[in-house]
């Protein structure tokens, strides 16, 4: 009998503290495409804040400790594009002049894979036979897409969701303005760049926005809230896995 792929889930310090269900809904997944998954008690953020702001001496002792968290399993993946895509892309770079310690991140960047990429092109998940009926829309959040090529997969399994049409933005690809440390930095040209979103979200006429980074739907939720929008925001997991009973993003009764 073929062994059960073994993989360890990185939970996202965002989705541990605003949005359980995330995490949740990814062991769902992960399980129904025949995964045994682990969430090593031991992890932390991956050290993405620290590392964008130039603080590599933190960054490094954070990644450090993610290395040593995540060894031994088959796979780690993440419900986010911007924290696989630290693991998988920056740990190499922070630890070039450190020769041990780069041979243990190449590693794990190899092994380290987002969510909705691993189930569609690593283990070829077909649909968890999930039923969302709605209109949604899709964005597609920075780093998945030019760190890791996340576009298609989302879609494709999307398309696998009973009831679900998928309509699309005319500038999906089109940063929200979060940009993590960005939008602190610059909150008068992050506003105008989320301003621009929620409108080109609003003139698909879909009931759901969805996304697969808990920071960009967060923001995105807050504008479109403001703004006394109807769309509904979650992440796509979520949706993917059918769990639907949580509230919608920025919802009053959301976590």
């Amino acid at each position: 009998m073929k062994e059960p792929v073994r993989v360890a889930l990185f939970v996202t310090c965002l989705v541990d503290l605003f949005r359980p269900s995330v995490a949740f809904a990814a062991v769902k997944l992960l399980e129904a495409a025949g995964c045994t998954v682990a969430v090593p008690r031991s992890q932390t953020c991956c050290g993405q804040p620290a590392y964008n702001s130039g603080d590599r001496a933190h960054a490094k002792a954070i990644a450090r400790q993610v290395i040593a968290a995540f060894a031994g399993f088959d796979y780690v993946v993440a419900p986010s594009g911007s924290c696989a895509g630290m693991i998988k892309v920056h740990y190499p770079a922070l630890f070039a002049d450190e020769p041990a310690m780069l041979a243990d991140a190449k590693l794990l960047a190899g092994k380290t894979h987002e969510l909705v990429a691993f189930l569609a092109d690593v283990i070829g998940f077909e649909g968890a036979g999930a039923r969302v009926p709605c209109v949604a829309t899709y964005h597609d959040a920075c780093s998945g897409l030019r760190e890791l090529g996340v576009k298609e997969q989302p879609r494709a399994l999307l398309r696998r969701v009973q009831g679900l049409a998928l309509k699309e933005m005319a500038t999906p690809e089109v940063c929200c303005g979060f940009g993590g440390t960005f939008c602190v930095k610059y909150p008068e040209i992050s506003d105008r760049m989320v301003s621009d979103k929620a409108a080109d979200i609003e003139a698909t006429g879909a009931d759901l926005l969805l996304a697969g980074d808990l920071g960009c739907l967060l923001n995105m939720a807050g504008k479109l809230q403001r703004r006394g929008s109807a769309v509904g925001v979650r992440h796509v997991a979520e949706i993917l896995a059918g769990m639907t009973d949580e509230p919608a993003i920025g919802h009053p009764k959301a976590r």
